[in-house]
């Protein structure tokens, strides 16, 4: 039990000496820790997707730590639900793997909301995006999805693309169920649907365990910005203005600490890739097989990335989907 009495004077001086000592030898060794806490906590969303790893690998590797950054990953079930935590001052930011359509809603919803510092662009090459059919389907071409049943990832982002993609293709115009992605592959094996829009590393479950095969990969590069090698900036990181304004000096600390893991990505992809156990479903055999995703920052965007990457915004204006036109080039962290 904890003494209830005061201490004597001699036992409280000798604290107070101890006490001094211990904080001079911290301050001579550089305190990490209370460096660490120094800083506000960042709160990062995050969608359980491999095209996250950067973030993931930035907080299992000490890089943000390293900084003397405080980050707490916050995971969420969608894109949608990242950038809604964004908008209510919930979330600081958003992982690669977040839909790029998504935080454009909420641009809309909040002008000044985000700054994007590095998006996760994807096609024939980089594969994130495919369609799947069953592995015995006599579907050669995504085309031949015409009068089909066609399911896509949940989310405006997932089934605007799905819908668009076919009718360009040749399906024509057709309806398209929406499906939490951890189903696309047992729903193609049960028979209940006859392909489905999906990303990765659903096309790697399916083959993995021999039930699906992928129709065709790359395909919003393909039949979005007309060319299969384009770069589709379909997900990105950001941070909310307000956060960099009232933090500039963290919010450079923070973006510096996440292109190391950007990098880790890029030069030790094999080391990296363990660090999606536990912030996806992809584990065991999976981690090894799943493509990893190409990675582009801020300061590395050329004239053509920004038009792709506009190309794709514009698609969601014409739909109907943004109620107004939103501007790539405002939207990009300017460091």
């Amino acid at each position: 039990m904890t003494p209830t009495i005061p201490a004597s004077k001699s036992a409280s001086r000798r604290r107070l000496l101890q006490g001094g000592l211990a904080a001079s030898a911290l301050g001579v060794l550089g305190a990490p820790a209370v460096r660490a806490q120094a800083g506000p906590k960042i709160r990062i969303g995050f969608w359980p997707v491999a095209a996250g790893l950067p973030f993931f690998a930035a907080v299992e590797r000490g890089f943000f730590k390293d900084a003397g950054l405080d980050v707490e990953p916050l995971k969420f079930a969608g894109a949608q639900q990242v950038m809604e935590a964004m908008l209510s001052g919930r979330g600081d930011g958003s992982s690669n793997g977040t839909g790029s359509a998504n935080l454009a809603i909420g641009e809309i919803a909040q002008p000044g909301l985000f700054k994007i510092f590095c998006t996760n662009p994807s096609n024939a090459k980089f594969v994130l995006e495919e369609f799947l059919v069953p592995k015995d389907s006599p579907v050669k071409t995504v085309a031949e999805l015409k009068g089909k049943r066609v399911a896509s990832g949940p989310g405006i982002q997932n089934v605007t693309l799905a819908k668009t993609m076919l009718e360009r293709a040749g399906a024509g115009a057709m309806n398209v169920t929406e499906l939490p992605i951890g189903q696309h592959v047992a729903a193609l094996a049960a028979g209940q649907i006859d392909a489905v829009y999906t990303l990765e590393p659903t096309g790697t479950v399916g083959r993995l365990n021999g039930t699906t095969r992928v129709l065709e990969a790359g395909v919003v590069a393909h039949y979005i910005l007309g060319d299969p090698m384009a770069p589709w900036h379909g997900g990105a990181a950001s941070l909310t203005t307000e956060f960099i304004r009232k933090n500039p000096e963290v919010a450079k600390k923070y973006i510096a600490a996440y292109a190391k893991g950007v990098e880790f990505v890029r030069t030790q992809p094999a080391e990296a890739r363990q660090y999606m156990k536990g912030y996806t479903a992809i584990e065991g055999a999976l981690t090894n097989e799943v493509p990893l995703a190409s990675y582009m920052l801020y300061n590395e965007f050329k004239a053509s990335d920004a038009a792709y990457f506009q190309k794709f915004y514009d698609l969601f204006t014409e739909k109907g989907i943004f109620e107004k036109k939103v501007a790539v080039d405002g939207l990009l962290y300017k460091g």
